[in-house]
């Protein structure tokens, strides 16, 4: 009896949750080759002397209860001291009440822990709230004059918006005003995309930032004040204030996922470079690839194709080639990297003042919206989780610094970038040089598929694919959209979802997180 056979390319979260997904609802064998050694794509943990590094920041928080509960059956949630208020995540309610059942976490490592979330914006060298919030501290900060300015360019495009929102500069000024964007927006969204906010789609703000505004910052604080929770699945998603995280960070999710994938039968093979497709009568029939450890070239024929592989590569990889037109928008497809810089230090010189006096600063990440450095967000991997620190007694930080594999920066010898990295925080007034005990630094190619170059004309592009009528493109390059995990892994459901329904209509598979609420509504 023939048993079908599913191709995945990439073992990261829409590749693994493929493979799992036609595991536990087809009869198709997923085989899943995977470039690097590691599970997770950029979810994945780097491991640094028992110090763990989580590239990017990864909350386990989605609006789809789908995407919830398989976190949970892939890691259950930790039990909750009695008294914790009760987390409302759809279904999932019963599971986050205090007093449940849950494995502990100081005796168990397959666990989720239930996590705050703390954002804010370093300016001036001093820290504002994110998202900004009218408050005495903000005033106080800023200055009445900067506040008034800013709250008259507000009221000034609440009477008279931009008519088209063409860049993300528009699409950031009809939702706070010309003076809160250059404020807070500006400096460091160009740091991430290396390009003015005038020459960026305005589709990155519709996916990312979707509902948020100045009214609803305020209507969360208003809620705030009366009680209100921002952990429902009603909140945006920017103003949720617990998430679940895994013990180890993300990679954990991604490891454990792998190892359940093969002990059902998958079949996943590291250390497998993809180098082309081939391609009969409307359909992928074949993938070579090369064994990096032999330098073997391997074929693999299959009945299903899934692809996270870069648009820009997988493209160029098809036998026979696809039109000019379709080469041309996927070639000029652009991409931003970055690189993280761990750093051990012995402590932070700013601090929040609590009634037990000074202790370490409580927040996940920080966004760094000074102009005269180049890092864009500091990570304090403490307050992911306090498991991915080896020395508690220590600080465990991550900067993160966008570039382009073209940048002198990408290049330049790791202790270039290590005495970068310490000689900027000390700058800006985080640390002190001498309280570095460690460092390390890792590179992430393709982190970010950026929304200029050609693809205004991705719509070509698109097309093309959606031809083909066996071939899935799946997650974030995939799909050359800027996808947390969560809609990622919704893409891989959709996909099989499709299969199984001999559905060949890939609409739906583009509709995940185009919505303003993607899949908020029961």
């Amino acid at each position: 009896m023939h048993v079908k056979k599913a191709i995945i390319i990439g073992a990261g979260p829409a590749g693994l949750t493929a493979a799992f997904e036609l595991l536990t609802r087809t009869g198709i064998q997923p085989i899943v080759l995977e470039k690097s050694e590691h599970f997770g794509g950029i979810s994945r943990t780097a491991n640094y002397k028992g110090n763990r590094i989580d590239l990017g920041g990864h909350r386990f928080f989605s609006k789809s209860d789908r995407v919830m509960e398989w976190w949970h059956r892939m890691l259950p949630i930790q039990a909750l001291p009695p008294g914790t208020p009760e987390i409302t995540y759809h279904r999932m309610r019963r599971s986050l009440q205090s007093g449940g059942s849950g494995p502990d976490p100081e005796r168990e490592d397959n666990v989720m822990l239930l996590r705050p979330r703390k954002s804010r914006i370093y300016f001036r060298r001093r820290l504002f709230q994110y998202p900004i919030t009218l408050s005495v501290d903000t005033i106080r900060k800023l200055g009445l004059w900067a506040t008034f300015r800013i709250g008259l360019s507000y009221l000034r495009t609440v009477l008279r918006p931009l008519p088209e929102e063409k860049s993300l500069e528009d699409f950031f000024i009809n939702r706070f005003g010309r003076e809160l964007y250059r404020t807070f927006f500006q400096s460091y969204t160009e740091k991430v995309w290396g390009v003015p906010c005038s020459a960026i789609s305005a589709a990155w703000g519709r996916q990312r930032i979707k509902g948020l505004s100045v009214r609803k910052v305020l209507g969360h604080a208003l809620g705030k004040m009366f009680g209100r929770k921002g952990t429902s699945a009603k909140t945006e998603t920017s103003l949720i204030e617990q998430f679940l995280y895994p013990k180890f960070g993300p990679g954990q999710m991604w490891e454990e996922t792998a190892r359940k994938v093969r002990e059902l039968g998958g079949v996943i093979h590291t250390g497998r470079r993809v180098d082309g497709l081939t391609l009969e009568d409307g359909k992928v029939v074949a993938v070579k690839a090369t064994n990096l450890a032999t330098g073997e070239s391997e074929s693999y024929p299959a009945d299903f194709f899934f692809s996270t592989a870069p648009l820009s590569e997988l493209i160029e990889s098809m036998t026979p080639a696809p039109p000019p037109q379709v080469r041309a928008v996927s070639q000029g497809l652009v991409y931003r990297d970055f690189v993280t810089v761990g750093l051990l230090v012995r402590s932070l010189k700013i601090h929040d003042e609590t009634e037990q006096g000074r202790k370490l600063i409580r927040d996940n990440w920080i966004y760094i919206q000074e102009s005269d450095v180049q890092v864009g967000r500091l990570q304090i991997y403490n307050n992911w989780s306090p498991y991915l620190v080896a020395d508690p007694g220590t600080v465990w930080l991550g900067l993160e610094y966008f570039c382009n594999q073209t940048d002198a920066l990408w290049s330049s010898p790791d202790a270039d970038l290590e005495a970068l990295a310490r000689t900027e925080l000390a700058r800006i007034g985080i640390i002190e040089t001498s309280d570095v005990l460690d460092a390390t630094v890792l590179r992430v190619e393709k982190a970010y598929p950026a929304y200029f170059g050609t693809y205004d004309r991705f719509e070509v592009l698109r097309t093309y694919l959606d031809s083909l009528q066996n071939l899935f493109p799946i997650g974030r390059n995939g799909m050359h959209r800027y996808n947390n995990q969560d809609h990622s892994m919704l893409t891989a459901m959709v996909a099989v979802d499709n299969i199984l329904e001999g559905r060949t209509d890939k609409s739906n598979l583009w509709e995940v997180n185009t919505e303003t609420d993607y899949q908020e509504e029961e």
